[in-house]
């Protein structure tokens, strides 16, 4: 039973990175008072991006730089339709969203021909897992070191990344000037522009920091936890993350455990499929994998409480003159 929970947990952590970066990069763009519903897009656009290029360079640090790259272009287009223009920022994401669902298939298709697949990746292709020290030694250790080699060694690059990215997110918002500025931007951008601050320009860095970390997220899904790109792989994590988000109410730390609740639910569905459970039999595959969407509706509609978000999110700052 406790190798069976380790292993549950290991699995969890493997889910919860792309969620946890993707809600970490919504937290800057909802603080600075945009609404960000393209974060599944730009994931989808850098894990195309991200495993085209891999598989042709034979790098996985390429892939990574292509995927953040695609994310940026996204996430700055987002914010010329909605920052500068003053756009709907509810129309511009799911716009984001729908072309970049159609685009990335018909370019695979164009460059590959596998369907709108990219090839396999193997070797430097992918980021590999990563042994820590002494995780070889301790491993027969009883409970510790167990957990050690199983739990917390074994993980590839990009989720260590994810786990450092909740204390600095934490710090940059809450302890920096840039942070201080982002959360006014999204409370009041009146006062900020009172104060000589421009407030495209704080909006505009909010939406590069969340392009960069989306692509991060992106990246992952198709060079680390998968081998390559398939048609809708992001599979609605945008969506589930920008759910962390709000159930977090835009604060790190609770949005971390939000993220891990939600992976830990899909980590469970993975494992249920085909299992006969006592008195109720086997549960139809359908049904177990919807539950991460049916515990993200029960728990928004009746635990969260009232979430509130910034005053300023989702309205067009029009300079006084």
């Amino acid at each position: 039973m406790f190798e069976v929970t380790i292993l549950l947990l290991d699995a969890t952590f493997r889910v919860a990175t792309p969620l946890v970066l993707a809600a970490l990069a919504g937290m800057f763009s909802e603080r600075a008072g945009v609404v960000d519903i393209g974060l599944e897009g730009k994931m989808l656009g850098a894990a195309f991006a991200a495993a085209a290029v891999a598989t042709t360079t034979g790098s996985a640090w390429l892939g990574l730089m292509a995927g953040i790259a695609a994310s940026l272009a996204l996430s700055s287009l987002h914010a010329y339709a909605c920052v500068t223009h003053n756009g709907n920022q509810v129309v511009s994401g799911m716009a984001i969203n729908i072309v970049v669902a159609g685009l990335t298939p018909t370019l695979g298709f164009a460059w590959f021909k596998l369907g709108g697949r990219t090839p396999a990746l193997n070797g430097d292709e992918r980021f590999s897992s990563i042994t820590l020290p002494f995780a070889d030694a301790i491993g027969n250790i009883p409970v510790i070191g167990y957990i050690y080699a199983e739990l917390i060694s074994g993980h590839n690059i990009i989720v260590y990344m994810a786990a450092a990215a909740v204390p600095i997110v934490a710090y940059v918002l809450f302890r920096t000037r840039f942070g201080l500025r982002v959360r006014a931007v999204g409370e009041n951008p009146h006062a900020v522009d009172t104060a000589g601050i421009s407030v495209e320009i704080l909006r505009y860095k909010a939406l590069a920091v969340t392009g960069f970390l989306c692509g991060i997220a992106g990246t992952y899904l198709s060079t680390a936890h998968g081998a390559g790109f398939i048609r809708d792989m992001t599979a609605g994590k945008g969506y589930l993350a920008l759910a962390a988000l709000i159930f977090g109410k835009w604060k790190p730390v609770p949005t971390l455990l939000a993220c891990l609740l939600f992976a830990f639910t899909d980590a469970v569905q993975a494992r249920l499929q085909g299992v006969e459970l006592p008195v109720v039999g086997v549960i139809p595959v359908q049904f177990i994998q919807a539950l991460p969407y049916i515990l993200t509706v029960i728990l928004l509609a009746g635990f969260v409480g009232r979430a509130m978000p910034p005053k300023a999110i989702g309205q067009p700052y029009i300079k006084e003159k």
